[in-house]
């Protein structure tokens, strides 16, 4: 019987450096060991810009933006790993974050041949639902001023509870990588948007206001996996200051 690639999760918050020590791995795997090692990024699996329109359209304005559970495609990232683990030639999913929309798919990278290990890397990878009666209080001001209802938060919570399990499921080991702050978290988003403006620039690239409130929509849902993960994770790094593990 022929072996299945294995699927290695990296779940961190934003700004962790989940993309990459994936990249490092994968360098590592193959130069010293020989192994064919592809990376797939949850933030490659986002929605096109005009499908979170449409669900901002007729779900919750907030599902305009991306980044929570509900705005990926989930039956995408779920095929391309298990073609990757078939040994099947694909297109790996790429979005371009300069432009808030999916690359052309003639732009995505081509895979070709066998896959020893699949990294699958992403903010809330691993991630359960919070029960119901978690999610009637706000935690800050994008959820008390844009989300009064709880309509949002609790879509965006079925969602991971929904299908998002099955693309979880295909995970065999799951490393979490921990700040030692949300203030962290928040630094690190904006160094992170910092280089997109002074590398790419271009409209969609936030300012630090903007990305204030950008990651007011993971707050959350990444200090709940905080209480929740550690205890199941295959491995546990808490990150200083200096992102250093």
């Amino acid at each position: 019987m022929e072996e299945r690639a294995l699927v290695l999760g990296i779940n961190g918050a934003q700004g962790t450096g989940k993309s990459t020590l994936a990249r490092l791995l994968r360098r590592l795997l193959e130069r010293v060991y020989g192994l064919r090692v592809a990376i797939l990024s949850l933030d490659d699996l986002y929605l096109t810009a005009a499908e979170r329109m449409r669900r901002a359209e007729t779900i919750h304005p907030l599902l305009v933006t991306r980044g929570v559970p509900g705005t990926h495609d989930v039956d995408l990232g779920i095929r391309t790993i298990r073609a990757l683990r078939q040994g099947k030639p694909l297109a790996l999913p790429r979005f371009d974050k300069a432009r808030d929309d999916r690359s052309p798919v003639a732009k995505w990278p081509r895979w070709q041949g066998p896959c020893d290990l699949v990294i699958f890397e992403g903010w809330c990878v691993g991630a359960r639902p919070q029960r119901r009666h978690e999610l009637d209080e706000p935690i800050n001001g994008l959820e008390r001023l844009e989300d009064p209802t709880g309509d949002w938060r609790y879509y965006v919570n079925r969602e991971l509870g929904g299908h998002y399990q099955a693309l979880f499921a295909e995970i065999d080991l799951l490393v979490m990588l921990r700040p030692e702050t949300f203030e962290q978290v928040l630094a690190w988003r904006e160094q992170q948007e910092r280089r997109l403006r002074e590398e790419v620039g271009g409209p969609q690239v936030m300012g630090p206001t903007a990305v204030r409130r950008f990651v007011m929509h993971f707050e959350r849902l990444t200090r709940f996996i905080w209480e929740e993960m550690p205890e199941r994770a295959h491995a546990l790094v808490y990150l200083g200051d200096d992102h250093m593990p």
